[in-house]
């Protein structure tokens, strides 16, 4: 689906417009197509599938090593900056660090891709429960593991800048899969690692 930045022109001009604000003033008459474009950048994660995010940065390495069934090595990248949208007020997510890990079985991803899957994701509508969900879906299907886990730490503006206005408020949330949601000894090895 590819976002209509024609019609997002028309709509942000009636906003102005409903804001009491003049959009053919000098200051204002970009802004419909300027706001559009920005739109066009910060949700292009809308514009594809979480298949179709596992296909442009799926690629992952044979490696030498073997990985025992029952073994607890993990990959893990942390503190990875994006920023998101809330579904719910259009308001900007920021200082959103993820960190993800996994358990290699046969492959390893590439560990910019962790990175670009982590921002693509970011760039939709959403809560940010399901930025953990979807990039630990995603890394599932690269990586052909089941053992992901997600951690996200983020503020929200429609905590910090509205309503109850709690500008130190953080919201951390955790996806775990696999090993990671039923081998206490593996999560308390990625809690350490996260706090390092």
């Amino acid at each position: 689906m590819a976002i209509d930045v024609k019609k997002i022109e028309e709509h942000i001009r009636g906003i102005l417009e409903a804001l009491g604000e003049n959009p053919d003033r000098e200051g204002l008459v970009d802004t419909p197509k300027r706001v559009a474009k920005m739109y066009e950048e910060v949700f292009e994660g809308q514009n594809y599938s979480n298949d179709e995010i596992a296909e442009m940065f799926g690629t992952t390495f044979e490696e030498d090593f073997y990985v025992s069934e029952d073994s607890r090595e993990m990959v893990m990248m942390k503190d990875i900056d994006i920023f998101s949208h809330c579904e719910h007020h259009l308001a900007l997510m920021y200082n959103m660090r993820v960190s993800v890990a996994y358990i290699p079985k046969e492959r390893i991803i590439g560990l910019s891709k962790i990175a670009r899957i982590s921002d693509m994701v970011g760039r939709r509508l959403q809560l940010q429960e399901r930025i953990g969900s979807d990039i630990a879906e995603i890394m599932q299907k690269v990586t052909k593991s089941e053992d992901v886990a997600v951690i996200i730490e983020g503020e929200h503006g429609c905590m910090t800048v509205r309503g109850i206005k709690k500008t130190n408020a953080k919201t951390v949330t955790t996806t775990l899969r696999g090993k990671f949601k039923t081998d206490e000894t593996l999560y308390n090895k990625l809690i350490l690692q996260l706090f390092r």
